[in-house]
């Protein structure tokens, strides 16, 4: 099942929780800082000994203080023109991510807007991404959550999940 909420990330009662981490993973602005605030000092500690990540790629924690078992942290694509292979980039991360919860015997999974905040990729270009991936992974999951930050997305999810795009 796809779902699409409007809500906190942080507080979610589910397996594993994706981070729209920066390259780094040692945490920065938006969901990235909101995760790593809720998650305590145990996640930087943990991140730290990744040694960063690459765009399109994921790395796996334990979920420390959340309620999520686990965090995958994946650093999405700044946004240019398009035409910098940001949508490809973009399916990596939800594919990476979906990876990764499979390995670790997730059956729940939510997901924040990756990349829409201050990476500036257009909402709805990148939900159609997230959506087309997610429905790709709906079969090997019991949840699969759109976890929007705010109205305008939500609305975008929920057309796309609705409207069958």
């Amino acid at each position: 099942m796809i779902e699409a909420i409007q809500g906190d990330i942080t507080k979610l009662d589910i397996d594993a929780v994706v981070n729209a981490a920066n390259k780094t993973l040692l945490g920065g602005g938006g969901v990235d800082g909101a995760i790593h605030r809720a998650a305590g000092p145990e996640l930087l500690a943990a991140c730290r000994e990744f040694g960063g990540c690459e765009t399109g790629a994921a790395r796996i924690t334990p979920g420390f203080r959340l309620k999520a078992r686990w965090i995958i942290h994946t650093p999405g694509p700044v946004w240019r023109d398009g035409e910098h292979g940001e949508p490809e980039l973009l399916q990596s991360c939800y594919r990476s991510s979906f990876k990764l919860a499979r390995e670790a015997g997730a059956k729940s999974i939510a997901f924040p807007n990756i990349s829409t905040g201050v990476y500036g990729y257009p909402k709805a270009d990148a939900a159609r991404v997230a959506v087309g991936v997610m429905r790709e992974e709906n079969g090997n999951f019991e949840r699969i959550v759109a976890c929007c930050f705010d109205a305008e997305n939500l609305g975008l999810y929920r057309d796309l999940l609705e409207g069958g795009e």
